[in-house]
């Protein structure tokens, strides 16, 4: 299954699928696809409906066949970029409510932070998702997206909400950010993220909550008189 990522930051995927082919996506993906593609809506037992309301997914997924070669075009639920990866190479743990769509031996678990700081402070949350098994994963990123591969023992410094995504060789820690001044004056908040390779991290560069408060400097708001 060939697939293509194109018109950022408006992003979509469209995949060449062959008879046979199969795919999972989030409800509401599908922007437009061949009808010889047809689509099933699978919700699971109770144990995966608690999972998925815990990572952010529909409680149901559309699963796409390809009954005779087709194209299924899937698309971002708000502005930014999608990532492809094969979890054959590494699990990756990845941002709550990020999962797009995936091959059908993809699985998708529950990731826990071990170090309490990490879930409360870190930006990325308690709970983030664990993607493994085979095939490829299609994940959603807030902005556009930043790809670097970190060595043994390198470390990179991220403003809190700025990971998306990292395999699972990495490591996420916390960093209290030292200095009145800087918490206070620097406009960085409290914490840092810090991940520590070996493995990729993926970077985006407008978090959802960022966009919000953006967005939230311009709209009306009622007038305290009232």
């Amino acid at each position: 299954m060939q697939y293509q990522i194109m018109h950022q930051p408006f992003t979509v995927v469209t995949l060449q699928m062959n008879q046979g082919d199969s795919i999972k996506c989030q409800s509401g993906a599908m922007a437009w696809v061949s009808r010889g593609i047809k689509m099933e809506t699978k919700v699971g037992g109770i144990g995966g409906l608690f999972k998925k309301a815990l990572v952010g997914e529909s409680i149901a997924l559309n699963h796409y066949t390809a009954q005779e070669p087709g194209e299924l075009t899937l698309a971002k639920h708000s502005p930014g970029d999608i990532v492809a990866y094969d979890v054959s190479n590494c699990p990756i743990i990845a941002q709550k409510s990020s999962f797009l769509a995936s091959s059908e031996n993809v699985n998708i678990d529950i990731y826990l932070h071990h170090k309490v700081g990490a879930g409360l402070f870190g930006g990325e949350g308690f709970i983030m998702q664990r993607l493994s098994g085979s095939g490829h994963v299609f994940l959603e990123i807030d902005g556009a997206v930043q790809e670097k591969t970190l060595a043994a023992g390198e470390s990179i410094v991220i403003d809190s909400g700025y990971v998306a995504a990292m395999e699972e060789t990495c490591k996420m820690e916390i960093e209290t950010v030292k200095g009145f001044t800087n918490v206070f004056l620097g406009g960085e908040g409290l914490f840092n993220t810090v991940v520590t390779g070996p493995g990729k991290v993926w970077l985006q560069t407008m978090p959802i909550n960022a966009l919000a408060m953006s967005l939230y400097a311009y709209m009306p708001h009622p007038s305290s008189n009232n």
